[in-house]
């Protein structure tokens, strides 16, 4: 054990050794951009340590962070850490009580968060009363004793403040899990844990100091960790900031990279789908060398189609909240396509069954870290205030991830589903991405969700919930054409005896699936009769 702290030994680190190299590349428009150096980072990020220290935030204070794509957000979350306090990041579409119940589990009081957020919890009387202290980002208009915090024009505070010594071992950072079932819980990560991503942001998405690297997901959720801060940054790259909130369009994102110098990107499943659906034949990315895919497993159709189109191909990745990247496709090795890769430099990941005991290729099972005495870094330490959550991953020497695979031959891990999300028909078990990733090699299906459904004969048969593309029509017809599609892409059993057109899936607010409420839907409906 030792002292560290990642805004002291990292990016106070870059702005000695590279003070003009570019920390920050924010997108304005299809051409414009600003920039923010290491060093100008340096002093913005000391500036905003000093203002909270004024304003009597200490070590380990937690400390919710609620503020979208806005700029602030970089410098806001360093700073804290820098500070020793324990950010909690949070997506902007958290309601009021939302905030109230994290607010209260984790024993917190502050806030900080775009004026939109601020205004939510302002006229909401049980919120208001729960957050001691509040700060706004990016507006004047201040809801009543709330603060305003504008680090990239505020020259108030000490530039030479930079935070408090930390050890590794101690708080640096609480994400709340997305909760698609129960409610969410609190994953608490040590000093340590961004220094472990180095894993994900070298060792997988393949950065460098010359790199400008563009991960599209929000920041209120644990990816941002991984490929918008930590990971990035560990390899000394540009962070691109984005301007895209509210609904995603391709189209968009598409026109940025064609315009910017931006040379790896990262993106969940969902955006890849959506983007193979453009005409990717009128784009040109002279600096893209690189796309990773993170969040849920890549449908191999997917990956074909972008590479057919851009010469890139897409290298999955796995990991959780709780963990930084698992398993994955790094530069260089071969990729076999819907597979989640191979286990990460320094992580034992493997496929076990029920007594703990690793399983041989090809056997279904759960997915594991091996912890031993001494757990990986990156590694969780526990979901704060629920030790029997966190007793609950263990299975001797194990850390349970909840999920279900298969390993090859070669050592590479191909994705089962979650361990509630796999389906139990007339004695075989069938795992749902499988039955996806066949429905979405159709051309008329731009993503599919497949379930359990009650059958008195089967006890369970496939259900699969399926989004057409544009022109496409549903009909009892294009469900038969479906159904024997899939019969020859996959086991036939594994066809789904039912299918339901739908306009769009249910998903968390971090893009998932949510599996879970299409399912409880049809079981509910078969316990009350319909």
């Amino acid at each position: 054990m030792g002292q560290w702290n990642f805004g002291r030994d990292v990016m106070d680190g870059w702005a000695a050794a590279r003070p003009n190299s570019l920390a920050l590349y924010h997108l304005r428009g299809a051409s414009q951009a600003d920039t923010t150096t290491f060093e100008d980072f340096r002093t913005m990020t000391n500036r905003v340590v000093s203002r909270l220290r004024q304003a009597g935030v200490q070590p380990g204070d937690r400390v919710m962070v609620v503020t979208g794509k806005h700029p602030a957000f970089w410098p806001v979350m360093v700073a804290l850490i820098k500070l020793g306090a324990v950010p909690m990041p949070g997506t902007t579409q958290l309601t009021a009580r939302d905030i109230r119940y994290r607010l209260a589990l984790a024993d917190a009081h502050l806030v900080v968060a775009e004026p939109e957020v601020a205004r939510r919890i302002a006229s909401d009387p049980d919120a208001r009363g729960s957050v001691a202290q509040g700060w706004v980002v990016g507006d004047d208009s201040l809801p009543g004793g709330w603060n305003g915090l504008d680090p990239y024009g505020d020259t108030g505070g000490d530039p030479a403040d930079d935070g408090n010594p930390t050890d590794e071992q101690d708080p640096c950072l609480i994400y709340f899990t997305s909760g698609t079932t129960g409610h969410p819980k609190m994953v608490l990560h040590r000093q340590s844990y961004p220094r472990a991503h180095r894993v994900t942001g070298v060792d997988w998405i393949g950065l460098g100091p010359d790199d400008v690297h563009w991960n599209l997901s929000d920041t209120g959720w644990a990816k941002a960790a991984w490929s918008s801060l930590f990971g990035p940054w560990m390899a000394g790259a540009a962070v691109v900031i984005d301007p895209m909130t509210g609904k995603f369009s391709a189209g968009e994102m598409l026109d940025y990279l064609s315009a910017h110098p931006i040379t790896s990107l990262c993106a969940a499943p969902t955006i890849y789908r959506m983007v193979v659906q453009e005409d990717l034949s009128r784009y040109r990315f002279p600096a893209l060398r690189s796309a990773v895919g993170a969040g849920e497993p890549l449908n191999p159709d997917v990956i074909d189609a972008f590479r057919r189109a851009t010469g890139l191909t897409i290298r999955d990745g796995y990991g959780q909240t709780e963990t930084v990247l698992l398993v994955g496709n790094r530069p260089g090795m071969p990729v076999k396509p819907g597979s989640m890769g191979l286990p990460s430099v320094g992580f034992d990941v493997d496929v076990i069954d029920e007594h703990g005991q690793r399983l041989p290729p090809n056997r279904e099972g759960d997915i594991a870290v091996r912890m031993g005495e001494h757990p990986p870094e990156g590694l969780y330490a526990g979901y704060w205030k629920d030790e029997a959550e966190t007793e609950s991953r263990r299975r001797g020497p194990w850390y349970i991830t909840g999920d279900r695979a298969m390993r090859d031959e070669d050592g590479y891990l191909w994705f089962v589903g979650r361990a509630d999300d796999v389906i139990l028909s007339a004695g075989y078990r069938i795992g749902p991405f499988e039955v996806e990733s066949a429905l979405i090699e159709h051309s008329a299906v731009v993503e599919a969700a497949v379930v359990s459904s009650p059958d008195p004969i089967r006890g369970e048969i496939v259900k699969a919930f399926v989004v057409l593309a544009p022109g496409a029509e549903p009909s009892p017809a294009l469900a038969a054409e479906l159904q024997e599609h899939t019969k020859h892409v996959t086991a036939p059993y594994k066809y789904p005896r039912a299918i339901e057109f739908v306009a769009e899936l249910p998903k968390t607010i971090s893009g998932k699936i949510r599996r879970v409420d299409l399912r409880e839907r049809e079981w509910q409906g078969h316990r009350e009769g319909r």
